[in-house]
């Protein structure tokens, strides 16, 4: 499916008017069910994109890995993808084919997926537990990071692990940069930094003293402008890549951040929280806030469309939610 045009970008002080005629969506799974039996949907871990946006997938700590239609939100019209043993910790992509998924679990395992023939590919092992995937641009490496602090990169097609990469810190959220092929790497640290390296060496370049206690979560904005990282000290800090200075520091958030992300044009961005009510837009070149998203219950787990002001969050009792889904005029 051919990608969407990306819709314009809305200036700053007219975003909220439009944002707030969007619709929100529901997708609920009642086969994703937690301890017991009753029905858990807030145990989604996250929540990934297809390139194009035709398709959103969600992982879930009772094992589910759920492909949704956005525009269908019966579960009848989602595709279940069955293989892992242990809770889902993390979902990915691959940025050059809209069908092809990768998922990284408690089980020990990294699993790709076809979403056209419904099965998984290949399985590699990882030697421990999986907890973070990132995958490259050009679609020709993945990197996995494990509870235990290790990073495995896998080569794609080929599906082969190079040998593992302990960490002399906490390793958390990963992220390639947009070059291609792959030259360096993102990695948030549990001692508040976070390191710019060469890649594949994995040599040290830079690093950012970017929070007072664990960065968790990162994300760069489409034209690799602003880098935005998460931390566990309820912040959000923007940084210019261009010389690796913090311009803004966004202290909306109530909890640590699990998950930020920017908007398909890169004017806005939000951070996702297990703890607290509500989900904080703000604009990156002034760091106002401009939208609250009111939800029912903590969204730790954030998502937009890659090329339409649509917002996906995870949290709420019902299921993944979608702003913009159900209809609206932006």
């Amino acid at each position: 499916m051919a990608p969407a045009p990306p819709r314009k970008s809305v200036p700053k002080d007219r975003f909220s008017a439009l944002f707030s005629t969007l619709k929100t969506q529901t997708y609920h799974d009642p086969a994703s069910r937690g301890p017991g039996s009753h029905t858990f949907p807030t145990s989604i871990r996250s929540i990934a994109w297809s390139p194009t946006g035709a398709y959103i997938a969600t992982g879930s700590a009772d094992r589910t890995l759920r492909i949704w239609n956005p525009e269908k939100p019966q579960v009848k019209n989602s595709t279940e993808l069955r293989g892992h043993t242990a809770g889902i910790e993390r979902v990915a992509w691959n940025p050059t084919k809209e069908a092809e998924l990768a998922s990284v679990s408690s089980d020990g395992t990294c699993k790709f997926w076809d979403v056209r023939s419904k099965g998984c590919v290949e399985t590699v092992q990882l030697g421990g537990e999986g907890l973070t995937i990132a995958w490259a641009g050009d679609g020709s490496v993945v990197l996995v990071g494990r509870k235990d602090d290790t990073l495995i990169p896998i080569s794609v097609p080929e599906f082969k692990a190079a040998p593992a990469l302990p960490q002399p810190l906490q390793t958390n959220q990963t992220t390639f940069p947009h070059s291609s092929p792959p030259s360096a790497i993102l990695l948030t640290h549990g001692d508040g930094t976070v390191k710019l390296a060469s890649y594949p060496s994995f040599t040290p370049l830079h690093t950012l003293h970017a929070h007072t206690s664990a960065c968790l979560s990162l994300s760069l904005s489409p034209s690799a402008r602003y880098l935005a990282i998460g931390g566990s000290d309820a912040l959000i800090s923007l940084w210019d890549t261009s010389d690796w200075v913090c311009r803004r520091t966004l202290s909306g958030m109530v909890g640590a951040v699990r998950s930020v992300g920017f908007s398909f044009d890169g004017s806005f961005v939000v951070g996702g929280s297990d703890e607290g009510n509500g989900l904080e837009i703000a604009h990156v070149e002034t760091g106002e806030y401009v939208h609250t998203i009111a939800t029912a219950a903590p969204a730790p787990y954030v998502s937009w469309h890659p090329s339409r002001y649509w917002l996906a969050y995870s949290g709420d009792p019902m299921g993944l939610k979608i702003v913009g889904a159900a209809g609206g005029s932006l």
